[in-house]
Order: C-alpha cells, then structure tokens, then sequence
C-alpha cells in the first residue's frame, strides 16, 4: 500500500493545532503535502511541504487555488481533521473529480438545520427542533416546544454560541448569546437531552462503515456546554454502544457521509439514543489524532487518508487496550501572569502530551465554549482510576496565575448582581440613589418613602466641580491616611453586613465579608464591617478578618448590653483589627428591632466607659449634628463618621452633603472627619472632601460589586472611583487629597430659606 501511494499528493484543509497529527501522519506515508490556512504562523504550514494562505471556510477561494495548483501538480485527495471545512473540502474534492461526499452533503451535515431535517426525514432520532431567525421565531417555536431548551447556531462548531434555556424569561439573552456567534444569524432552538452524551469516530468508504473510535464526554458549566474532556473507550454498556453504532451509522446514510470520516456527538437519553449532531470529518477535541491511537494503537489519520484517496483504509485492528483521557485546562479568568509547573507536569508518568493555547499577558475569558479553554493534557494509562490521578498530579503541578480585574465589566457586574438578588432585593439600577428601589429594610432601601436614602444623592448632585486651568501643571496623587493607615485612595468601604437578612442570601456571611476585606486590601483600600443584628454574626465576621490579619475596621450595634460590646471589642483586638467603633444611630434599627435585640443612646460618660474597653482607635458613626460631633470628640473618639446610616435607620433626615461643612467647622480643621451615603463616583468622593472630609465610605456600591463580581468586583470599583477622583483632582489642579477645598465645587442652587 506505502509503495503505491508514496509520491501522491494530498490537500489538508486548516493547519491549526488539530491538523498537525494528520499532516504528520501524511508525510510518514510519503505523501506530498498541501496545507491550506489563512494564518501564516499556524504550526501546520510550517511542517508542509507545500504552504497555501488561504481561509478554510473561503470555499470558492480554496476551489479557485486548488484549480490552480493542479495545473501543475496533481492533486491526488483532500481532507480535514479536527475543523468545520467540510464543505470546503467537499468543494475541491467536486471540483476536481477527486474522491469524497456531494457538496449538498456536506452542506448538510455542517448546518444544524439542514442535518435535523435531513435525519427527521430518514426517521433517524432526534430532538425536536425549530429553526430561528428572530427572537419572534423562539417565542413561536415555544407552542410545540417544552422546556428546558437548547439555543445554538446552525453554523458553528466547538460549542460556540451554545447555551441551556431553562425558562422564557431566559430566551432574549440565550437568543443574544447564540446571534453572536452565528455568521448568517440562522439558529436552531431545540429540546434539551439529559444523559450521557459520547464522541463517535466513524469511517465509510465502498458501502463499508466502521466505527472507529467511541468516548463519554464530559460536559460542565450549565447554561453552557463546556466540554472538560473525553475518557477514551466508552465505559457504557455493550447494548447501549450497539445502539449508538446503529443510530450513528443511519445518520451518515440519511447525511450522505458514503466516503470519508463521520464525527458524532450521540446523547443517550432516557427515551433512547438521539442525535446531537454529526459532521463529515474526523473529530476534533484531540481523539481522533491522540487519545484513540494512544487506547487501541491505530493510526485514524492514516486510514482516513487512504479513503480520502480513493484506496481501501488497513491496520484497523486494535494493537492492544488502553486507557487515554483528555482533560481541559482552565487558567482564572483576568490577565494570566504565570504558568508555573509546566514542564515539572509533563515529566509525569503517563502524561502523553499538554498543550497550552494561551501565553502569559492573554485575557482569560469565563469560558462559554470549547474555544475558550486555556489547554489541554492527554494522558495514557491501564484503567481510568489511574489516568484520572495522573491527571490529579497535573493540577498540582501546573499553577496558573492571573489578575481578575481584567476580565469583568461594569456590565457583567451589574448583570450578575441583579441575578443573584432577585427582584425583590435590589433592580441594580444605573443611578443608585433611591427613587427607584426594589425594597426597603431588610433589602437594600431605605425606610418609609426612602426620602433619606434619597437626599443622600440629591445633596451631592447640588454641587459641581469648578475646574481651574491656568496654573502650574499637577499630578493628582490619590494618596490618602487615615488613622495612621496609608491608603492608596482616600475612600473605603463602609460598614455592612447581613447578607442573608439585606440581600436575601446572594452572598453567605462570610464571603461577603471576604471579598469586600480582600478587594479593599488589594486595591489599597480598607473594608469596614459590621458585627450585625444577629448576636452570634460577629464570630463569622471576626473570622473573615482573621484570614486577612485583622486589617480592617469593626463597627458595632449600640446594643444595651455593655458586656456583649465588651466582649466583641476584646476578641476583635485580639485578632489584631485596625480600629473599632460603635453606629449610636442604629438604636431604632429596624432589623434590632425585629429580632428584640435591645439598644440604647448613651450620654458622653457612657461613650468614654465604652471608649475605655480597646486601645485602638474608637470611631463613633451616625453623627448627623456639630452638638453630637463635639460630644463624640469629648467621649473620646479618634474619629467620626458623618452618616444617616444610608437612609436605612429614619425617613426624611438631610443628606449627609448638608451637614458635614457645620460639622467640619465645629470640630475644626484638624479632627477626623469621615462621611458615607449617596457616593456614587470618584466626583462624590472629591466633593465630600471638598466639604470637609478626610476620608469617604461607600455602602451600597460596594455591595453591588462584590455580589455581581467578588474580590474583582470590588476591585473595579475601587479602580473606577480612584480614577475619577483623581481626574477632578487634575482638573482643579490639586496634588494631594489634603488640598483639596470648598471653592473647587459650585453650589447650583440654594436651600429653600425656612
């Protein structure tokens, strides 16, 4: 057979990574080989023999070149691997009279349409289907269909577009999601398949068909369907592989796949074997080329070849039976800042191979298919326990680094969060200031008619920033201490807590609190948390702070019991906190309230005995008046927190904006003055210091992004306020926070005089 086709050539369509293994497999057979790809740096053209720059999917172009190259040098067969060109080569191989399937075939069995119509005809099981074009199209479709759905493009390969459609409130954005990646914009909704789902590798030439190959595929990370690996052979049933093979083998007739390779993602469902898709090429996801010769010892690529010139395929008995796997590699989404452990993972006993499709300094997305992933490891062993603990010594091996921050958007983080509220905790509105909320308390609103929560933001929307252009050039430094602290902004977060009580559990307790602790920290920043309503939540607070070293701020309720505060203020010193303090005007809080947790006011000499129980800074905050900040200096705080507790604690109280110049003129230019509610930018922050503070805390935006976005959440958030503020701080010409002054803001209109 070597001797009489040695010399022939044959035309690989693509020359990406997946085509390597048959271009190496052809010039073992002495072939001539023609890759065709449109990247001049694919690693397939650089081991040709003969390289041709042109796009797979430009089949006319690729007829065009094909014809042209045969004037001088016959072309003996043409074929893929591993890539959605069989149109393409079902083109060339028409054009030239070379052996292969009818262009109408293989037509067929790339659009997801036209092959569901095609198998429905021949009686060959499928799910139901709809074609769609328009979002008007799914909502029709939905007479005759049930959920849960499956929305994907009818001409797109590697699980692109391809998402899980549970309920009709989800149908807009899985019909988005799929439009994206559709190159004409034709979709199929259809009927989702539980249960096991494998790869089948098939081969068809002379009235001859043989399955050459059977793999459980595993798919994770529903609404999308992310394929984690292949386990290689199949580990179901003798009668149910008889099933597959019967079902696989009706679909490439009804498809035309008479000569060539067959690729199918075969379901096995509770009411039978169905069809997923099948396509006319060998497999991608590596098993054609590795993980099927690495289990039985035979070269698919070569017999593939042989059919795709027109000879019969031989050695397609096994050699032996082993075990190989694939497995994904995933790095965290953001920029990746190292791979550590590379080569340490490939000297691992049984690992065949690791490829890695993203370098250090790429943008890791969220994978939503199977294009996304970061690599891949294939690995060879007598059963499967043992190649799945190879692939266990992998993971510890290799070590992907990154930096999320990259990765997420102001979008994504709202999206998110407004998922995982509910309707009933928080819209994420784009203006956060209270005229439209979801709730009031417990939630994420303000009490009564939430006028407090409102005035908040309309107070600071009464001032703009003046800008000053002729002076010396600065650059802003948003530099920032407080409390000795050095900060490298001048904002923090403020004190929240009740994940479960205000948010309805889109977070637990502690991972809200450690994300707000770590994005703070890592931005230069600080978290301050609350010990909560509940009398035991501290002890999941104080744990938060412990896994950060205690650096953050612990407020706590004004409860009436002295000894509980005692107690907390101890085991939170003892834990190494930055400060702690007391908000004197949660004493009406209505969460308190609701769970009978009894709280006080309490005079100056109470305060002081208070004051007495830590070492470390005291901060008082709920001061709305110059009388209250002059007693809370007098009680001995190192500093306050001009707050009305976000609008969550009394109805129609001022904004904070309102107050704290009086505030900051009775306790003179020295004292600390801090102020929250209604920041909802780094021009708030500039302006709160241009009324007198030294530092800013923000409530619910924090809250927001760390549901919507975790530690990366926060993180941006704290990078979108830094720039801000130094931009107005440039704008007016000021270098340092501490420079900053009233006459850098214009007040719009006045208070209406009493």
């Amino acid at each position: 057979m070597s001797k009489k086709i040695a010399g022939k050539t044959i035309l690989i369509i693509g020359g990406g990574l997946l085509q390597v293994p048959i271009i190496q497999t052809a010039k073992t057979m002495l072939l001539r080989t023609v890759v065709a790809d449109m990247n001049p740096e694919a690693p397939g053209l650089k081991i040709c023999d003969l390289p041709l720059i042109m796009s797979t999917k430009d089949i006319e172009g690729m007829v065009r070149e094909a014809k042209k190259l045969s004037a001088t040098t016959k072309i003996d067969g043409v074929i893929t691997a591993g890539t959605d060109a069989s149109m393409t080569v079902a083109a060339v191989a028409n054009a030239l009279d070379l052996p292969g399937i009818r262009f109408v075939d293989a037509e067929a069995a790339s659009n997801k349409v036209k092959m569901r119509e095609r198998l429905k005809k021949a009686g060959v099981p499928i799910p139901g289907f709809a074609p769609v074009w328009s979002i008007q199209d799914t909502r029709d479709a939905l007479e005759f269909l049930q959920f849960p759905l499956v929305m994907k493009p009818a001409d797109n390969m590697g699980a692109r577009g391809v998402v899980k459609v549970n309920n009709r409130e989800e149908l807009q954005a899985a019909f988005k999601h799929a439009k994206k990646y559709s190159p004409t914009g034709e979709m199929i909704l259809e009927e989702y398949m539980p249960g096991p789902e494998v790869s089948v590798d098939a081969l068809a030439w002379d009235g001859k068909f043989m399955i050459t190959g059977l793999a459980d595929r595993i798919i994770e990370r529903e609404p999308y369907f992310i394929e984690m690996g292949h386990n290689m052979p199949s580990a179901l049933s003798p009668e149910i592989q008889k099933e597959i093979e019967d079902v696989m083998f009706r679909g490439m007739q009804a498809l035309g796949i008479r000569r060539g390779a067959g690729k199918g993602d075969i379901k096995v469902t509770p009411t039978g074997v169905k069809v997923g898709e099948i396509a006319a090429r060998l497999s991608g996801g590596f098993m054609s080329a590795l993980t099927f010769p690495l289990s039985s010892g035979i070269n698919l690529n070569r017999a593939a070849i042989l059919i795709a010139l027109g000879e019969e395929p031989d050695n397609l008995e096994p050699l032996f039976h082993r075990v190989s796997i694939e497995r994904a590699l995933l790095a965290p989404k953001g920029k990746l800042l190292s791979i550590d452990g590379l080569e340490e993972a490939k000297k691992i006993e049984g690992v065949t191979d690791i490829f890695l499709l993203h370098k250090v300094g790429d943008i890791i997305p969220e994978p939503t298919n199977n294009i996304e992933k970061t690599g891949h490891v294939i690995i060879s062993a007598e059963n499967l326990s043992q190649a799945e603990s190879i692939f266990s010594k992998v993971l510890e091996t290799i070590k992907f680094s990154s930096d999320e921050l990259y990765s997420i958007s102001e979008k994504e983080i709202a999206a998110n969060a407004r998922s995982r509220f509910g309707k009933e905790i928080c819209w994420v509105c784009k203006v956060c200031d209270g005229t439209d909320c979801a709730s009031g308390v417990p939630g994420m609103g303000g009490v009564g008619r939430m006028l407090s929560f409102q005035d908040n933001t309309k107070a600071l929307e009464e001032y703009s920033i003046l800008p000053r252009y002729i002076r010396e050039n600065v650059l802003a430094s948003t530099d920032s201490l407080f409390l000795g602290q050095k900060l490298s902004t001048s904002f923090m977060c403020a004190p929240m807590t009740g994940a479960i009580t205000n948010m309805s559990g889109a977070m637990d307790e502690y991972t809200l609190a450690a994300v707000l602790l770590e994005g703070c920290l890592a931005s230069g920043s600080l978290a301050w948390l609350g010990d909560g309503a509940s009398p035991e939540k501290y002890l999941i607070i104080l744990e938060a702070l412990k896994k950060v070293e205690g650096k953050g701020i612990l407020i706590c309720k004004p409860r009436e019991d002295e000894g509980l505060i005692k107690e907390r203020f101890q085991e939170a010193e003892a834990q190494g906190v930055l400060a702690l303090g007391m908000d004197i005007d949660a004493v009406n809080f209505k969460t308190l309230v609701q769970k009978k947790i009894p709280s006080i006011t309490r005079g100056v000499d109470a305060l002081s005995k208070i004051r007495s129980y830590t070492k470390l800074p005291f901060i008082l905050k709920g001061v709305m008046s110059p009388e209250d900040a002059i007693l809370a200096r007098e009680a001995g705080a190192d500093a306050i927190v001009v707050s009305n507790h976000g609008g969550r604690v009394l109805d129609d109280m001022p904004g904070t904006a309102r107050v704290l110049p009086t505030i900051r003129e009775a306790l003179g230019p020295d004292f600390p003055i801090l102020v929250d509610g209604g920041v909802r930018s780094g021009a708030d922050v500039f302006k709160m210091h241009a009324l007198g503070a030294n530092n800013v805390l923000i409530g619910r935006p924090m809250a927001i992004s760390a549901v919507g976005g975790g530690v990366a959440g926060v993180r941006f958030l704290v990078s979108q306020y830094t720039e801000g503020l130094a931009q107005a701080m440039n704008t007016v010409g000021v270098s340092k926070i501490s420079e900053i002054r009233k006459e850098f803001i214009f007040r719009k209109k006045e208070e209406t005089s009493s």
